[in-house]
Order: structure tokens, then C-alpha cells, then sequence
């Protein structure tokens, strides 16, 4: 199965895919984590990349669809993935059913994860990130804001650059001018699924998990 997590950045598209990754036993694709890692070690798609992520901006499409198309392809996706962070784009939509349409089984769920901006914002600009296991915390999360709560860490968290609040508002306003145009594609097409993102994480997984099944 592959299923495809939509969702302005803030709403727990990652979180939603780590669990169902687990529910399902497919991998997890994130577009984000591996920009990321590719900013890490100052690869040259890292080094292009740096400043268009750092203002809140899109990676050209062809650099993404390529990127995409080689993770979905590999030995380990072979009996599904989840995506998470592509499409975000009309042509990116285009040049992922062209990816999906040579993949059998043919089992695709497109999943929007929905929650308000002003939420958004509140979660985001007040998370911090772990530069040892690269996990991402909110504030409630943290006992002691010296130590990461997962690896243990020490003086390791830290606030990513694009959780500025001014960045966030901008990354929202590139997610609504390019994004919303591809849940209404998808919407039109009947495949798109909206879920309210402001119930827990555990409601929001089970909800996901049973939708896929009964649509199995």
C-alpha cells in the first residue's frame, strides 16, 4: 500500500507516519528529514537547498520528484511506503501518479491531516529539535530544557531556523498558495481523506488505520 500524508507543516505528519509506518510495517518517507540530512553533510543538493528551506520556501520540483522517485523505488518500499511531504505542488501531483502508476500492487490513500494556522504557528514556534538523535520536542515534553528527553543528550536542543515565527507564517502562506490547489486536485478526483489534526495522536492514528482498512 502507499499512502501519501498531506498537511500544512505543524499538523504531526511525521508523528502520524512513524506510528502507521509501525501499524503497517512499510517505511516512512520523509522529503523533510532527508533535505535535512542532506543540509547536515553539506551535500550539493544540501548546499542548493540550505537557504530555500531556511526561508520557509519550496525545493524546486524536479530536484524533489527525483529525490522521491529514488526512495520509493528502492528494494525497501517494495510492499508500500508512507510519503510524507510530497506532492506540494500541482506538478509535483503530476509527476507522482506517473511515479505510482508503474507500481503494482495499486493500492494509494491520500490522507490530509487538517489543523488551523494559529495552532500551527503556537506548536511550531515553540518545539525544539535534538542535534544528537534528530528528534523533535514541544516544550511540554521537555523536564529539562538541557537535556533531550529521548537520547539524553546533553546541551543538544535546540530551535531549527525555520521555527521562527516569522518563517512559519511564511512556510504556511507557500503551503496554502501551492499546496491547496493539490488537496482540491486530489479532492476532485474522490481519493483525498481529511482528518482534524487538533484530536490526540493516538485518534488520529486509530482513524487513519481504520480508514485504510476498510478501504482495503
Amino acid at each position: 500500500m502507499r499512502i501519501i500524508l498531506f498537511g500544512a507543516p505543524g499538523v504531526g505528519k511525521g508523528t502520524q507516519a512513524k506510528i502507521l509506518a509501525k501499524k503497517f510495517g512499510i517505511p516512512h518517507i520523509s522529503t523533510g528529514d532527508i533535505l535535512r540530512e542532506a543540509v547536515k553533510n553539506e551535500t550539493p543538493l544540501g548546499i542548493e537547498a540550505k537557504k530555500t528551506i531556511e526561508s520557509g520556501n519550496l525545493v524546486p520540483d524536479d530536484v524533489m520528484a527525483g529525490i522521491v522517485q529514488e526512495a520509493v523505488t528502492c528494494d525497501e518500499c517494495k510492499d508500500g511506503f508512507i510519503l510524507d511531504g510530497f506532492p506540494r505542488t500541482l506538478v509535483q501531483a503530476k509527476l507522482l501518479d506517473t511515479i505510482l502508476e508503474e507500481m503494482t500492487p495499486d493500492e494509494k490513500y491520500f490522507i490530509e491531516i487538517d489543523v488551523h494556522d494559529d495552532i500551527i504557528v503556537n506548536r511550531l514556534a515553540n518545539r525544539r529539535a535534538c542535534k544528537v538523535c534528530q528528534n523533535i520536542f514541544a516544550k511540554n515534553q521537555i523536564e529539562n530544557k538541557k537535556v533531550c528527553p529521548k537520547c539524553g543528550a546533553i546541551d543538544s536542543l535546540y530551535k531549527r531556523a525555520d521555527d521562527n515565527e516569522d518563517v512559519i507564517r511564511n512556510r504556511l502562506n507557500v503551503f496554502h498558495s501551492a499546496t491547496k490547489p493539490v488537496l482540491d486536485y486530489y479532492r476532485k478526483q474522490g481519493n483525498l481523506f481529511s482528518i482534524d489534526g487538533t484530536m490526540s495522536v493516538d485518534k488520529v492514528s486509530d482513524i487513519v488505520y481504520s480508514y485504510v482498512m476498510v478501504n482495503k
